[in-house]
């Protein structure tokens, strides 16, 4: 039997190394890309695995739950490392960067995650990658949640291992992922002799296999139907012009975030400045006495496709999340995931405000 998935030819080198191009472009860099074949987990640990080891003294910067799984991978490493963590409900500054360079200078790796999906904060890695480049340090950046919703700039901001996934914002597949590596990385790796090597999360083993070849022949099969999924993403995003899709998650930030103020019933912003809150999803603080998770599981009773989850972890209890990314970054999914809320706390006997919450969320739709 035919099956649109099923019994296509093999996707060729050329193919693979142009979806790569792609990518290089929709980044704006020129640093290497190489697309891996797994989520976003897979180089996010290659590339740490890769530059860091014994002799190596990290700054790891935690705004949530990513930031700490760094620290982990950095002390497996025998890493030192120094823990900048900040409020969830806030963003680390550059002039806190600044700091621990100023108390530690002998640092010289910085991870920092640009946005949280997960506590709905972003940072400043503009700022921040002009601090760490005067230091000298290599920057490691988790663009994972933020590509496609708000700028990432890897030459520009001075970062050296740039790590995306396609999931979210650009509203692609997850079962492949990317990195940009600069050649100040490339180095460090190579005389990292801890880096992983004949291993599913070696770096160097596709620069030496693939890059290093000439991209014409693979290290291994491509997962296809993810590579082709990522392609017409991409070609999805250059069509629409990336500057369109990262307004439209910048409206349906603006939009929760006016519309659940307006709402009422005791919920409101997890962020405290509008600044600090992430286009890619928006986080809000349940009513006190109210359990985040069981609002979210009434809301979802009424229609289990919106984009609704509680926060994960120790934040089941106070954090809601609002996952306006990708196909969801739409007046209908802000609109109706504020309807949801607002009925759920209605139920609890709260005082909402539907009609308000609908006017300020579409005002500032803009």
């Amino acid at each position: 039997m035919a099956h649109p998935f099923l019994d296509l030819a093999p996707l060729s080198a050329a193919h693979f190394a142009s979806v790569e191009d792609r990518v290089a472009r929709l980044l704006g860099t020129r640093q290497d890309v190489v697309i891996m074949q797994g989520e976003a987990l897979l180089p996010l640990e290659g590339a740490i695995r890769a530059a860091a080891g014994p002799g190596t003294t990290a700054l790891n910067a935690i705004t949530g739950p990513y930031g700490q799984t760094f620290g982990d991978w950095l002390r497996d490493c025998g890493a030192t490392v120094i823990d900048l963590a900040v409020p969830f409900h806030t963003a680390v500054t550059a002039a806190q960067i600044r700091d621990a360079f100023a108390e530690h200078p002998e640092i010289d790796f910085v991870s920092l995650v640009h946005a949280e999906a997960a506590t709905g904060n972003t940072n400043p890695v503009a700022e921040i990658g002009e601090v760490v480049r005067r230091h000298g340090s290599l920057f490691y950046l988790d663009a994972v949640a933020s590509v496609g919703a708000e700028p990432v700039l890897p030459d520009a901001w001075g970062v050296d291992l740039c790590v995306i996934g396609a999931q979210k914002a650009m509203g692609g597949p997850a079962g492949v992922s990317a990195v940009s590596v600069s050649e100040r990385a490339w180095a460090r790796m190579a005389a990292n002799p801890r880096a992983p090597r004949r291993s599913y999360l070696s770096l160097l083993d596709w620069k030496e296999r693939w890059i290093d070849g000439g991209r014409r022949a693979l290290p291994h099969a491509p997962a296809q139907l993810e590579m082709l999924a990522l392609e017409a993403c991409v070609a999805r995003i250059e069509a629409d012009g990336l500057d369109t899709v990262m307004a439209r998650h910048a409206c349906a930030a603006a939009a929760t975030r006016a519309g659940a103020s307006a709402l009422g019933g005791g919920l409101e912003p997890y962020v405290y400045e509008a600044a600090d809150a992430a286009p890619v999803a928006t986080t809000l603080r349940a009513p006190a006495g109210v359990v985040a998770s069981e609002l979210v599981a009434r809301a979802l009773a009424s229609d289990p496709a919106l984009p609704l989850a509680a926060g994960g972890g120790a934040l089941t209890k106070e954090m809601i999340r609002v996952n306006h990314y990708g196909a969801d970054a739409t007046r209908g999914a802000v609109q109706a995931s504020l309807a949801a809320l607002g009925a759920a706390l209605a139920e609890k006997g709260l005082k909402v405000d539907l009609a308000g919450a609908r006017r300020a969320a579409e005002s500032a739709w803009v």
